[in-house]
């Protein structure tokens, strides 16, 4: 008996090629000494309520508008389970600091008016705690630039459960570079947003293919209880 698919966000936007495709893939399982890696959870995407995109990009430009609200929950359940496991934990955020150079993240135009450093601090549910890893980046990749690579072998971690914005940029960037690095990596689908769901989607589905298994809240959880080996 054939095993009972898994449904997914990308159901709805992918045809008869791509449900093809999926069957010469076989993504890796999760390792034995799992971090949680927290992607952007910063003020400037979330903006400072809940808000359709089109009214937060007014206050907050780099706004993912509703779709980091309703990934919000996920990211604080992962957050709680990963100190009680005792599981490493990081943090990306960008890197604003004076006389750090850096190509910058995306090639979003600026805005007249906003500075593009501001927001920068995590939202209070996901604020770092004393220990935490914070990686401070200028590029998309959480790896480009940083000591995050060190920093993982240092703490013998073979698993990254990744999470955070956007599922389109740093997400993926980040998602690429861990699997070329050779960790097994773990992508939560509800706990990851865009301010596309186009690219989301997409972007989950492309990287559940080549990169990285991508599941949903309670299976990351699990994977997390497991501890850190």
């Amino acid at each position: 008996m054939e095993p009972q698919y898994e449904r997914h966000c990308w159901d709805d936007v992918i045809g008869d090629d791509e449900r093809l495709v999926m069957t010469r893939y076989r993504p890796r399982p999760p390792g034995r000494r799992p971090a949680l890696l927290l992607i952007d959870c910063y003020r400037k995407v979330f903006g400072d309520r809940p808000q359709p995109l089109a009214e937060a990009i007014e206050k907050f430009p780099s706004s993912c508008g509703l779709a980091g609200w309703a990934a919000l929950p996920h990211l604080e359940e992962l957050l709680t389970r990963a100190r009680a496991a005792g599981v490493p934990v990081l943090h990306t955020t960008g890197d604003a600091r004076v006389g750090v150079p850096g190509g910058g993240v995306t090639q979003r135009a600026p805005v007249p008016g906003h500075d593009d450093a501001a927001g920068l601090e995590f939202v209070e549910p996901l604020r770092p705690r004393e220990g935490e890893i914070v990686v401070r980046k200028s590029c998309a990749s959480a790896f480009f630039g940083t000591p995050l690579a060190t920093w993982l072998r240092d703490l013998d971690v073979d698993t990254l459960v990744v999470a955070g914005e956007t599922t389109s940029g740093c997400v993926r960037a980040t998602t690429v570079d861990a699997c070329s690095a050779g960790y097994r990596v773990v992508v939560v689908e509800e706990a990851t947003f865009d301010r596309s769901p186009l690219s989301h989607k997409m972007s989950l589905f492309d990287l559940s293919l080549k990169y990285a298994s991508v599941v949903h809240t309670d299976r990351a959880l699990q994977v997390l209880d497991a501890g850190p080996g």
